[in-house]
């Protein structure tokens, strides 16, 4: 018994020396719980603030992408508060980090400004304008045409904002699929009914063959309808003789591509040969306006951007380019645009009447259908600075529907041009000399011109352009052209030209 008591002593003493080392473990214990509790709250304060940091950010993507609720809901927020939010790509399902999406980036060469790019989408957006200020007064106050009628000739000294090209373009969901919208002015003209045209199309290409498009484009039936524009030597003008044969644009379906790594093509089915400014009703119920081109390079399988006609690229081996294009169409008396409407083309006479005039052969008759046809073909080389190119036209009129009588069951008129330039300034200042001439049934006019260039911010888009022209009996001419119809002497022009 006594030994028993002696057991339990030990026991309650050995308790009661344990309790105040457990009392400050716990005590302990309760601290560092407390500790991390404080820890938790923080970090979910943290983070929180995290989260409400990249709603914003998202918010504002939205904003300024137009990101669909789709998209959003397949972005996936990194756990870097430092790190840009990702996109995605629809098509293949991937994530790919906002270092391949863009936000305003200026593109040299007139590529123009991308407002934004990503995965699925890009949008460009691009314009083009020059101020002009034109001098007539150097023409003869009046013509007389092939038939023996007078008329005066409205002759102009004036500063114009004479045309403004303001376009939006892309891709969309495949950089294959391609658009571009587009707003066309000429303000020469204010106060027409086409003095604003807003157009574009849409292609897709396949490979590097075929390239399909639909909407407006131009007829490639010369050089200068091609895709040269705006790299000219002129300004926004052509020599004479290919205003007065070229075709126009038109809205239609056409191919481009390759033929070999050194010559493509491109060919067009359109409604008629220059329908800016045309109503759809106004154009016949038959489909029959085609033109074709095919272009060879034979020595450096290249011409410099857009095949231009100088040599601002400063060719350190001969470059070279021949062309061939063949255009017809079957025109309609009241499909015809306008004399001021839009890059217009018109159907003249050698002596600059339009044939489709009421009593356009001074008789009693009036040609209401005709079909036009004509074959070009185009040379050209550049080489260290110098360029030199020239082309010869074919055209005939046949298939006449008249009203009354004509003297004539067909037209044919056939001419050249030739332009030369030299950079006497790599990139900076450059000399120009063109000239053209028509051999028609209603006279032979011809027209030469002497030009400057002046880079002076050395970037081909943007120059100040000075020429003066001498025209003899003009076969062309309106406002946005320097020529006149009829005109005989000289003409002055100089030009601020912008393009980005």
């Amino acid at each position: 018994m006594v030994r028993l008591f002696h057991r339990v002593t030990k026991v309650l003493a050995i308790i009661m020396l344990l309790s105040p080392l457990h009392a400050a473990q716990a005590a302990i214990d309760n601290d560092a719980i407390m500790q991390r509790l404080m820890a938790l709250e923080e970090n979910q304060r943290r983070l929180e603030q995290e989260l409400a940091q990249r709603d914003g950010r998202i918010a504002e993507l939205e904003q300024r992408v137009g990101l669909t609720d789709e998209h959003l809901q397949s972005i996936d927020i990194s756990s870097d508060g430092d790190s840009a939010v990702p996109s995605a790509d629809v098509a293949t399902g991937q994530l790919a980090s906002t270092e391949d999406s863009v936000i305003g980036r200026f593109n040299t060469g007139g590529r123009g400004i991308t407002i934004a790019e990503s995965p699925e989408a890009k949008l460009n957006f691009s314009a083009w304008s020059y101020v002009r200020y034109l001098n007539q007064r150097g023409l003869n106050d009046e013509y007389t045409d092939s038939f023996g009628r007078e008329f005066d000739i409205d002759k102009r000294n004036d500063f114009q904002v004479s045309k403004v090209n303001l376009t939006f373009s892309g891709w969309l969901f495949d950089p294959a699929f391609r658009w571009m919208f587009y707003t066309w002015t000429s303000n020469t003209s204010q106060g027409e009914s086409a003095q604003v045209v807003v157009a574009g199309n849409m292609k897709y290409q396949f490979n590097d063959y075929v390239d399909v498009g639909l909407g407006i484009d131009a007829l490639p039936g010369t050089r200068s309808m091609s895709g040269t524009f705006p790299r000219f030597h002129k300004v926004d003008s052509r020599a004479m003789a290919d205003e007065f044969f070229r075709p126009s644009y038109t809205t239609g379906i056409w191919s481009a591509g390759k033929i070999t790594d050194r010559s493509q093509y491109k060919l067009m089915l359109g409604n008629n040969l220059s329908q800016l400014g045309v109503n759809a009703n106004r154009l016949d119920d038959e489909l029959n306006t085609w033109s074709g081109r095919v272009d060879w390079m034979p020595t450096t399988g290249e011409f410099g951007p857009q095949r231009g006609f100088d040599d601002w690229e400063m060719h350190e081996d001969v470059a070279t380019l021949f062309g061939i294009a063949a255009t017809r169409s079957k025109e309609d008396r009241q499909s015809q645009p306008g004399e001021e409407d839009i890059n217009n083309s018109q159907i003249r006479l050698s002596d600059g009447t339009r044939i489709f005039e009421p009593g356009a052969f001074n008789t009693n008759g009036r040609i209401n259908r005709a079909t036009y046809e004509m074959l070009a073909m185009d040379a050209g080389m550049k080489y260290k600075g110098f360029s030199l190119m020239g082309e010869y036209y074919w055209r005939w009129v046949s298939d006449f529907e008249i009203d009354g009588d004509i003297p004539v069951d067909e037209l044919y008129d056939h001419g050249f041009q030739i332009q030369t330039s030299y950079m006497f300034m790599p990139k900076y200042l450059q000399g120009y000399v063109a000239g053209s001439k028509i051999y028609g049934e209603y006279g032979d006019p011809w027209d030469t011109a002497v030009g400057i260039n002046w880079f002076p911010l050395r970037e081909r888009l943007f120059r100040v352009n000075s020429e003066l022209v001498y025209m003899k009996d003009s076969a062309v001419g309106y406002s946005s052209i320097p020529y006149a119809v009829g005109g005989d002497g000289v003409a002055f022009h100089t030009n601020v030209e912008m393009k980005f």
